[in-house]
């Protein structure tokens, strides 16, 4: 808790940017490792990186809440798919999959989350997180390889509910919104 709020003050950073630029460089990396590598790298990145993404986003949502939200969140998600491809004009593809799938499973995680407004953060997170995955699991790898892969959308689901709950612990352990007030 220190070591972030020192590293925060150095770079005059707050929860907020710091989850803000950890999405995007995680959402990167996935786009242009599963470019590199195709559809069996849908799986390490999709429990490493996608799992924080779609854990990040929920705490981003507390953040944005009554400041603009929507817009914020779908500027996020947009900027994410235009720096993979910015970065690397062959990930236009899985990037563009990426946007729809994430577009699609925000949409959904925003409803859930907000259904269980009652309910505690850690549930809140991992309940619309699994559903959020299933959307995601569905949409992106058929529209990244245009054919429908029932062993990798499984994979991605297991993957991505598995890292998301790993990822709600650690941030939840850090605290950040809690920092932000502080």
């Amino acid at each position: 808790m220190e070591l972030l709020r020192r590293v925060q003050k150095i770079l005059l950073w707050t929860p907020e940017r710091f989850l803000v630029i950890i999405y995007l460089s995680a959402i990167v990396a996935a786009n242009l490792l599963i470019t590199t590598f195709g559809p069996k790298m849908t799986i390490f990145t999709a429990f490493v990186f996608i799992g924080f993404d779609l854990t990040s986003r929920d705490f981003l949502h507390e953040m944005w809440m009554g400041k603009g939200l929507v817009k914020k969140m779908s500027l996020l998600i947009a900027s994410g798919s235009v720096l993979s491809w910015v970065i690397n004009r062959d990930a236009a593809q899985i990037a563009t999959a990426s946007f729809i799938a994430f577009a699609a499973s925000g949409g959904v995680d925003f409803i859930i989350y907000h259904a269980m407004k009652e309910r505690s953060k850690i549930l809140k997170i991992n309940g619309s997180n699994i559903i959020s995955s299933a959307v995601d699991s569905i949409i992106f790898p058929t529209t990244a390889f245009w054919t429908l892969m029932p062993e990798i959308i499984l994979g991605q689901f297991a993957a991505k509910v598995a890292g998301g709950f790993c990822w709600s612990v650690i941030i939840s352990n850090f605290q950040i919104n809690k920092c932000e007030e502080e």
